[in-house]
């Protein structure tokens, strides 16, 4: 089974000069974990979590309003392919330790994957065990 068969298509993504509480909004309104950032060519350019929102901005004494979405984010961007296969996108999200992967296509944002996507799926349930057993193992010996 490839990406394009599970992931989301229907992706909320931030601009970078967007302000940090924009993206705070948007999370909370979509009940999302996760921003997309991109560019207006819709390149992505990373990503924002609820956590980068916190550690790098409200536990930085940051003020949300006045803060942009490019000064938080996370620029390391691990991402796929929609061709790539499940099992291959499992391991890379254990050994990353992410649990979302955006997929890209001809440089551009066409969706994401999460775990919860991968265990939704009973032929990938496996998968995403064994990437969420690979983030936790990894998180526990930093």
């Amino acid at each position: 089974m490839k990406l394009k068969d599970i992931m989301s298509q229907e992706v909320i993504k931030i601009h970078p000069q967007e302000s940090v509480s924009v993206a705070a909004r948007m999370l909370a309104n979509h009940n999302i974990g996760v921003l997309p950032v991109c560019n207006r060519d819709g390149s992505l350019c990373g990503v924002v979590t609820d956590r980068d929102l916190v550690t790098r901005c409200v536990a930085s004494n940051r003020l949300p309003e006045q803060t942009k979405v490019q000064d938080v984010m996370t620029s390391r961007i691990v991402s796929a392919s929609p061709n790539m296969d499940v099992a291959v996108a499992a391991y890379l999200m254990g050994r990353e330790q992410v649990r979302r992967l955006p997929v890209i296509e001809d440089g551009k944002l066409c969706g994401m994957v999460s775990i919860g996507d991968l265990a939704k799926r009973e032929e990938s349930s496996y998968d995403a065990a064994e990437a969420l057993e690979g983030i936790c193992a990894n998180l526990s010996q930093k």
